[in-house]
């Protein structure tokens, strides 16, 4: 509970950072869209968190109180009552998209400010969907893809109109959506060490999970995201409950995730699959054919491991690239994801939480484009 407290306190601190221009409900939105995440949907404990940041940080005004933020929520249409008698409150599913679009704007609007994720590549492709939006030119991109007007603008900003010049870098080009179709698996791992060492470890991964499916949702609506969790065991995850995603008292059967996630990989009828998993920690569990678990969380067990490089063997020879994003960098972890991926042929990153969703939608995009022009 202190590591929550931590977790929830410093992240209001760090993103305490509203404009003055919003409203007092738009400005407590944004912290209870953020708030929402971290308590997993639960509506208590998340007024409960404002009632404390409110005390220490004025949050509202005799003006405008939190009753009257609740009030606002449940007329807008992001919280109803459970009960007819009124007791006790819950998010809809209209605030559940709401926390999609937030995530959303979080990772992809850092993306767009630092220049990545604009989906630059060298061979575009024949026959694409323009998105109606610009992105700088690139090496390699076709003549037929520049926005001449936009970049007549941008010449005479930047170098003036008496002595025209072009350069390269006032180029902009029309961006696009390749019509290929991509089918990705994303695997979270929620095995108790997602919570452990003073760090919270699954609420990123929520983020970055609805966030991606938020985007694959908005831009590519004809790719198809899967997200599935794993444990003790694996199972899929709905796009309506990420929410409310929490970790267990579960090792980790990354066996299980891979095999589930070939499982669902194989019905696609798109050529282009992935899979991007999620976390922290080595493999440890296994379910036997007579449906007891076998656990190991004492070092690389031979046994679960080789069970793992086999079933990235299978992966790979079905085509399936799997990258790992590891949020831990212990040596031996780092060996287990090394010989992994290299069995695999797919590709590891060993990142802090940070910059994780930052990574996965720029390793998302690279891999669409490789995967549609390979």
């Amino acid at each position: 509970m202190k590591d929550k407290q931590k977790h929830i306190r410093s992240s209001f601190v760090f993103s305490k950072h509203v404009e003055e221009q919003k409203t007092p409900f738009e400005k407590l939105f944004d912290i209870f869209m953020e708030l929402i995440t971290y308590t997993s949907g639960d509506v208590d404990e998340t007024l409960d968190w404002m009632r404390q940041l409110d005390e220490e940080y004025h949050l509202t005004t005799p003006d405008y109180t939190l009753d009257d933020f609740v009030e606002d929520l449940k007329r807008k249409g992001f919280l109803r009552d459970e009960d007819e008698n009124g007791s006790g409150v819950a998010i809809t599913a209209k605030t559940e998209r709401a926390i999609r679009q937030h995530a959303l704007e979080q990772i992809f609007g850092n993306l767009r400010k630092s220049g990545y994720g604009n989906h630059r590549t060298k061979h575009l492709g024949k026959g694409d969907d323009l998105t109606g939006e610009l992105r700088n030119y690139s090496f390699g991109d076709g003549l037929d893809k520049i926005a001449m007007t936009e970049s007549i603008r941008n010449a005479q900003l930047n170098h003036g109109i008496g002595d025209f010049q072009l350069h390269e870098q006032d180029l902009v080009v029309n961006d696009t959506n390749h019509k290929s179709q991509m089918s990705t698996v994303l695997m979270i791992d929620i095995s108790h060490s997602m919570i452990l060492y003073g760090e919270d470890r699954i609420t990123p991964a929520k983020k970055v999970a609805m966030a991606l499916a938020e985007l694959i949702k908005t831009r590519y609506p004809k790719d198809s995201l899967d997200i599935i969790v794993f444990g003790n065991d694996a199972w899929p995850v709905k796009l309506k409950d990420l929410p409310y995603l929490q970790v267990g008292p579960f090792h980790t059967n990354t066996v299980a995730g891979i095999n589930l996630a070939l499982d669902i990989l194989r019905r696609k009828r798109q050529t282009n699959k992935q899979i991007f998993m999620i976390t922290d920690g080595k493999p440890s569990c296994l379910k036997l054919p007579n449906g007891e678990y076998y656990q190991n969380s004492f070092g690389l067990d031979p046994h679960i491991v080789d069970k793992c490089y086999n079933m990235a063997r299978q992966a790979r020879k079905l085509k399936i690239p799997i990258t790992t994003f590891m949020i831990a960098q212990d040596p031996y972890l780092v060996e287990f994801v090394s010989k992994f991926t290299e069995e695999n042929q797919g590709k590891a990153f060993y990142t802090g939480l940070k910059g994780l969703g930052e990574m996965i939608f720029e390793d998302y995009e690279t891999n669409r484009k490789k995967r549609i022009n390979g």
